[in-house]
């Protein structure tokens, strides 16, 4: 996974996943398997799955680069602690995916949970196939 500065303010992570590297087909088989690991984490609790390609498609205004096939987002919130009003700001989480010719590109928003980022990062990983042993 990679780490950025999204327009320079904003901390991502992403992965970018050639498709010949994953078991997936497509962007609903992924927004799927992240539903699974939300439902089966007793910390998340699973608020939407959101279509940003049909839904930017949809506005006159919307522009999509040439290159998206398909994105949604599948919201979700762990929600830990709720220490003060301040740590509304960076819930719900968001892991989105994209689907590119030749690759998946999946990507979240730092939380400001280390565990947290930990977890959602074990979650993309898992996308990658295993590979094979070479034989010695």
């Amino acid at each position: 996974m990679q780490h950025t500065l999204f327009m320079d303010k904003y901390p991502t992570r992403h992965l970018d996943l050639p498709k010949a590297e994953t078991r997936f087909a497509s962007v609903g088989e992924i927004i799927g398997f992240f539903r699974g690991k939300v439902e089966a984490d007793p910390r998340a609790c699973l608020i939407a799955e959101f279509d940003h390609y049909a839904h930017t498609r949809s506005l006159p205004e919307g522009e999509i680069a040439e290159n998206i096939r398909a994105a949604k987002h599948l919201v979700f919130c762990f929600g830990l602690k709720l220490p003060n009003p301040l740590a509304m700001a960076p819930r719900p989480r968001s892991i989105g995916v994209c689907e590119l010719e030749d690759r998946f590109v999946i990507a979240f928003l730092e939380a400001p949970n280390p565990a947290m980022n930990e977890t959602m990062g074990e979650w993309v990983k898992a996308l990658v196939k295993a590979k094979p042993d070479t034989p010695s």
